[in-house]
């Protein structure tokens, strides 16, 4: 049975949302097509502009916020909550990261064995948090377990010390929680980045800021997770994933937020992201700090492919797209034809059975081809840059080509970025830097998969089934 989300929360309808026609809705993620019946229709048109009022309108619009056809606009409500901050060393970073909390909610700081305690003492008593000393290091993992021995409160606001949060962040994320089944909410995580050129790199293109559009967070979903840098979670839920009393992975020293958004996954909690809160993050000045940190994350791949294969794809390929785009690579644009031909019939079949308009299919096919050259410019530079080299070596004319096809796969993706965003960065250093970005986060995947010996987190996964859609009448 579904649980309707509750009365008085407002929906924003996603960007992507595309009306077909009077019951037709496209968009989402992963994307599909939604068919409404006329009392569907009906109230979809009042939840545009009006809150939930009824069990019906609930439903519907739970629905829609677990599609990702809309994202809900919750009520204003009180926090009751403790901020859980760990720390290692870098007092500074603490007392600002306090400072920006404004005494708005208690604090606990968890010292996770710092080399030079009484620091770290100091800038807690100076904003008055209370303290908690761990004698031996175990990561951020670890020592918010810890934290969570020593907290009462209903919700619970983790906070990395190097963040600089927005004083209302906890108040703007606080009415997601009126819906019983969320479990965590995430607020936007902006990077705090000096003017150097890798701080210029990383302003436009951090790994910790998911942007600017809300989403759900799930597995297979364009956001699968949330950073813990900064994340509002409910306690009831954390204890409820809890394994051998331990809500965070002890042995996952990076990656354990990704593991622990998953758990609350499976349990059937949501997860939600909303930008309109958001904290600062502090990020490295130079390019050996910052491909250090990007080559840890990638090392979290392996034990979080163990755990689960399918949502750790480094590549998601369908079968037509991948013909056509390995046609174009290898300069045959014949068979690149053929495919892509292939790939609109098969589109267009697909959508006639299911009654759906088939207006747009060659648009959409040929956004499809271009998502995946741009995927496979990813995965060649991330996980197999050493053989696109030894491609590029000297070797006479008939080379030029090859060579062309792989700078267009090096390339491709940053540029493309790069002209979407327009940073404050000239396209070559932000190509060089992407590059170096992509190099240093898939050497932290091989040295994960040789430790763990495990090659699943390089393995792309096919999927047969590129759309879809609900059978006729049944919303």
């Amino acid at each position: 049975m579904t649980t309707p989300l509750p009365a008085g929360f407002r929906l924003a309808r996603d960007p992507s949302v595309k009306q077909l026609s009077g019951s037709l809705l496209f968009g989402g993620s992963p994307a599909r097509v939604l068919r409404l019946t006329k009392a569907g229709q009906t109230a979809w048109k009042r939840l545009a502009d009006h809150p939930v009022e009824t069990p019906a309108e609930g439903t519907l619009a739970r629905l829609l916020t677990d599609a990702g056809f809309a994202h809900p606009l919750p009520p204003k409500e009180t926090a009751d909550a403790t901020v859980v901050i760990p720390v290692r060393d870098r007092a500074e970073l603490l007392s600002r990261c306090l400072a920006g909390l404004d005494g708005r909610y208690p604090a606990l700081v968890v010292d996770d064995a710092s080399a030079d305690p009484a620091a770290i003492a100091a800038v807690a008593s100076a904003h008055g948090a209370k303290l908690v000393r761990r004698d031996v290091n175990g990561g951020p993992g670890a020592a918010r377990n810890t934290a969570l021995e020593h907290v009462s409160t209903g919700l619970i606001a983790f906070l990395d010390s190097d963040c600089v949060p927005s004083p209302d962040w906890i108040d703007r994320l606080a009415g997601h929680f009126a819906d019983p089944l969320v479990a965590a909410v995430a607020p936007r995580v902006r990077p705090l980045a000096p003017s150097t050129w890798a701080g210029r790199y990383t302003r436009a293109a951090s790994s910790l800021d998911l942007g600017t559009a809300a989403a759900r967070v799930a597995p297979g979903t364009r956001m699968s997770y949330v950073p813990t840098a900064a994340l509002l979670v409910r306690r009831t839920a954390l204890d409820s994933v809890a394994r051998n009393g331990a809500v965070f992975d002890p042995a996952m020293r990076v990656g354990e937020d990704v593991d622990l958004g998953w758990r609350l996954h499976d349990a059937g909690f949501r997860i939600r992201y909303d930008p309109s809160a958001h904290v600062d993050h502090h990020e490295p000045a130079t390019w050996r700090a910052l491909l250090r940190r990007r080559a840890s994350y990638g090392t979290s791949a392996a034990p979080l492919a163990i755990r689960r294969p399918a949502a750790m794809a480094p590549l998601v390929l369908h079968p037509w797209p991948t013909l056509t785009v390995a046609a174009l690579l290898a300069r045959r644009p014949l068979p690149a034809a053929a495919a892509f031909t292939g790939a609109v019939l098969s589109m267009t079949r697909v959508l006639r059975r299911s009654d759906i308009p088939a207006n747009g299919v060659v648009q959409a096919m040929g956004t499809a081809v271009g998502q995946t050259w741009l995927g496979f410019g990813r995965y060649s530079t991330q996980f197999a840059a050493p053989l696109a080299a030894a491609l590029m070596l000297p070797g006479g004319r008939k080379r030029w080509g090859r060579r062309a096809a792989l700078a267009s796969l090096l390339a491709g993706p940053p540029l493309t970025a790069w002209l979407r965003q327009r940073p404050d960065l000239d396209p070559f250093r932000y190509t060089a830097g992407a590059v170096a970005d992509d190099l240093a986060y898939g050497a932290g995947v091989w040295a994960g998969c040789f430790r763990h010996r495990t090659a699943v987190p390089l393995r792309p996964h096919v999927t047969w089934r590129p759309l879809r859609a609900d059978p006729k009448g049944k919303r």
